[in-house]
């Protein structure tokens, strides 16, 4: 009877053990179950009492009906089905990375370089609630390095909440465009009552901030209002926690290798003219 449990109880569990990530305000968990909106999201490992991979970063993000005729639509994949819920929206994300001895003023090799990124993003998610499948689609354009100052943000909180100061900013990766797409997928598996969900998931990202494949599972345990059910959330009031696992396959990470896009337009200027802003 035990031994049954034990996959649920690993469920809630690993979450737990993760380090810091940055909250997907795609994700059907983060719902608002509603077509217009205005949220603010930050995250910051200092709730956790670390400085090490994602450390920290926010998101403005506005839901409205004002951008269904936003031209960037044309990318994103749609159901073809009357019985669909649709949202469109605009998001301005910041993130921020570094080592784990952030005070340190010398490059910390074998781990993970300083680096910050901000960025536009346009957004759309459309539900079957016949299929109970969701659909989210995305595209960014920003910038990685320097200029989305990371450094500023990081010093000033430090300066703040009177913790150590970091030091090692100056060999944070260097600025790069971003140019990002990334299609999301999530199935509804199992729903009891408004109390109790299950999500199967996928995602796929490509472009010059992050490439890459992930699978995983959400649940949703409490007072909940299912984004899967044709009508609109009958319930005020909402609480609950969820949990999310997943695995993720990296094919690029500006915010590890730095990134590409200057790099390969430089390749193509005349020699004389790219030596010198390679050089710069």
């Amino acid at each position: 009877m035990y031994k049954n449990r034990a996959p649920l109880i690993l469920l809630f569990c690993i979450p737990f053990f993760m380090f810091c990530q940055k909250i997907d305000p795609l994700a059907s968990y983060r719902d608002f179950g509603t077509t217009e909106y205005f949220r603010f999201n930050y995250d910051n490992d200092y709730f956790a009492a670390t400085d090490e991979n994602y450390t920290q970063g926010y998101a403005f993000e506005w839901v409205s009906s004002r951008f269904k005729n936003n031209p960037i639509h044309a990318l994103f994949f749609k159901f073809d089905a009357a019985n669909r819920k649709e949202k469109y929206g605009l998001a301005l994300e910041h993130i921020g990375f570094t080592p784990n001895d952030y005070v340190s003023t010398n490059i910390q090799l074998g781990d993970r370089p300083f680096a910050a990124a901000i960025y536009l993003k346009s957004f759309y998610i459309t539900t079957n609630t016949t299929t109970k499948i969701r659909l989210s689609s995305s595209f960014n354009v920003g910038l990685i390095g320097p200029g989305a100052f990371g450094e500023e943000m990081q010093v000033a909180i430090h300066e703040a909440t009177g913790n150590k100061i970091p030091r090692g900013w100056k060999h944070q990766i260097k600025n790069d465009v971003i140019l990002n797409y990334e299609i999301g997928i999530e199935k509804q598996v199992f729903e009891y009552q408004g109390l109790f969900s299950l999500q199967a998931q996928g995602c796929l990202k490509l472009g010059s901030l992050f490439t890459n494949a992930s699978i995983g599972t959400s649940t949703q345990i409490g007072i909940v209002n299912s984004v899967y059910q044709p009508t609109k959330p009958n319930k005020a009031f909402r609480l609950y926690f969820y949990s999310e696992v997943k695995g993720i396959y990296v094919g690029y990470d500006a915010s590890l290798q730095g990134g590409f896009l200057i790099r390969v337009v430089l390749t193509r200027l005349p020699i004389k003219i790219s030596d010198v802003l390679l050089a710069s």
